[in-house]
């Protein structure tokens, strides 16, 4: 599972949808209290899986280094990977890249929730949120923002396999860092279709009125004070996004 993270951080590399130091990805396995994350600013055309971080929750949800001697530091998201794997119903992937023509569809102003059922091949096998908006990378913000646009209740379960984060990249989830690539692959020929003909559809434009306010549900024990961006002293970072 691990060394898949590598492998799929790799394979989004050689396609061009991040550059050497973007992106990050995390597992945990079920009924495991511990989380695997890439470092931050780790050079993604050579990740090798003992170069991952082990960190461990703690009763209060925040998350503790194992191994603090090893060097390095988490992905600069690491706030959003810890929302979406404190409680899981299985064992859980996510992998954030900045695929091309993705982002470029929403960048043209286009809801990829709404554009993905024009498309059975999509639809049927992937559930797509509705755009998160662009809001600051590393943000306690974009976690919130996020988590409610993916519909995260608080025993885990999600709405959608796949986010859109407006001038930024994709969130995908999955039991295995091949599945949230598949979602992401789908998205992603999609966009490139639609981009391609021209023929941007009127009616799968997105609408100030899809903006995400802050969901009860998605931040019920987040709701806090700005203490809450300093969760976890010593594991954020900002070089990778």
């Amino acid at each position: 599972m691990i060394t898949a993270i590598c492998d799929v951080l790799k394979e989004c590399y050689s396609r061009g949808w991040i550059s050497t130091r973007d992106g990050n990805g995390s597992v945990r396995r079920k009924n495991e209290n511990w989380i695997y994350v890439t470092p931050s600013g780790s050079k993604k055309h050579r990740l090798e899986a003992e170069s991952l971080i082990k960190l461990e929750f703690q009763p209060d949800h925040s998350l503790i280094r194992l191994n603090p001697e090893d060097g390095g530091k988490p992905s600069g998201e690491i706030e959003l990977h810890r929302r979406l794997l404190k409680e899981i119903p299985d064992t859980r992937a996510i992998i954030h890249v900045h695929p091309t023509y993705t982002i470029a569809a929403m960048y043209a102003g286009l809801d990829l929730q709404a554009l993905s059922l024009d498309f059975p091949e999509i639809h049927r096998y992937t559930r797509v949120a509705p755009n998160v908006p662009n809001v600051p990378a590393i943000s306690l913000e974009l976690a919130m923002a996020t988590c409610q646009a993916l519909d995260l209740q608080p025993d885990g379960h999600v709405s959608a396999d796949i986010v859109g984060l407006d001038r930024h990249g994709v969130i995908a989830l999955a039991r295995d860092p091949w599945g949230a690539f598949e979602h992401i692959e789908r998205l992603e020929h999609i966009c490139q279709i639609v981009l391609a003909s021209g023929n941007l559809p009127k009616h799968r434009i997105a609408t100030d009125l899809q903006a995400h306010e802050p969901a009860t549900h998605a931040h019920a024990d987040l709701e806090k004070t700005e203490e809450e961006e300093t969760l976890n002293p010593g594991l954020n970072s900002s070089n990778d996004i």
